[in-house]
């Protein structure tokens, strides 16, 4: 894999043209885009309060355009419900033929197994302990550290299917030393540059020590998508990839 296929941009901009003219820009420098639920909602609230018809087709068409555009997609949509929502909302992705869609691990294992049961030809990855929560926040919340909760659901995904997981890469290097996450799709979030601001992401790691924990695929939002020249940014996280393997 190239480095610059390690790359997922988190194309999180709640505005449709820009979003296409990030994709276009983009496309040729990395593996594909990331959708959350900022971009998510934003789409829906957008058609939802359209003045008349003219103006939702004009959307429609750009969205269109936008999915057109982008040939792989990384489903952020973190389902994180009863087994039967998230069956439902797995069902619903299948037409789209996303190549990966996340479901959260603490969930559990009911609710991985139904996102499995509706995943086609798409990648389930369990999304860990989310990169914004310190070590305190997670302590709290699970009882146990970051380290110890990824490790755990990350056995627990595997055990029951899934095809691999999210989390920092502070945390994803304790996979190492078990033989049986080789080959396992790993994405690593929160990635900033050396010197970047961390915004809201606690645990971040920058792009090289990403992959030398052992991470497959990087997600990378603000600091490509709010560059001046987000072509050269990508281009940037490429050669510090490639330096890193």
């Amino acid at each position: 894999m190239k480095p610059p296929d390690k790359i997922i941009v988190a194309l999180d901009v709640p505005d449709f043209g820009k979003a296409l003219e990030l994709a276009v820009l983009l496309r040729p420098h990395v593996w594909g885009f990331k959708f959350n639920v900022v971009f998510l909602t934003f789409v829906l609230s957008q058609l939802l309060t359209c003045k008349d018809e003219r103006e939702a087709l004009g959307k429609l068409r750009t969205l269109n355009q936008l999915f057109k555009t982008i040939s792989k997609i990384f489903w952020d949509g973190k389902f994180n419900d009863i087994p039967r929502t998230v069956y439902g909302a797995s069902r619903a992705l299948r037409d789209l033929q996303v190549k990966m869609f996340d479901v959260h691990a603490s969930a559990g294992s009911d609710a991985m197994k139904a996102a499995l049961a509706q995943k086609g030809k798409s990648l389930v990855l369990a999304n860990t302990v989310l990169s914004s929560l310190d070590g305190d926040t997670v302590q709290s919340i699970f009882g146990a550290s970051a380290e110890e909760k990824v490790l755990q659901f990350s056995h627990e995904a595997m055990d029951i299917g899934c095809d691999g997981i999210v989390a920092s890469a502070r945390e994803l290097a304790i996979l190492r030393t078990h033989e049986r996450f080789c080959g396992w799709t790993k994405v690593a979030v929160g990635i900033r540059d050396a010197g970047d601001p961390i915004d809201d992401q606690t645990r971040s790691t920058t792009a090289a020590e990403a992959i030398r924990a052992g991470a497959t695929h990087l997600v990378i939002g603000r600091p490509i998508t709010g560059a001046d020249d987000p072509v050269k940014a990508a281009q940037k996280f490429a050669a510090q990839i490639g330096e890193a393997v």
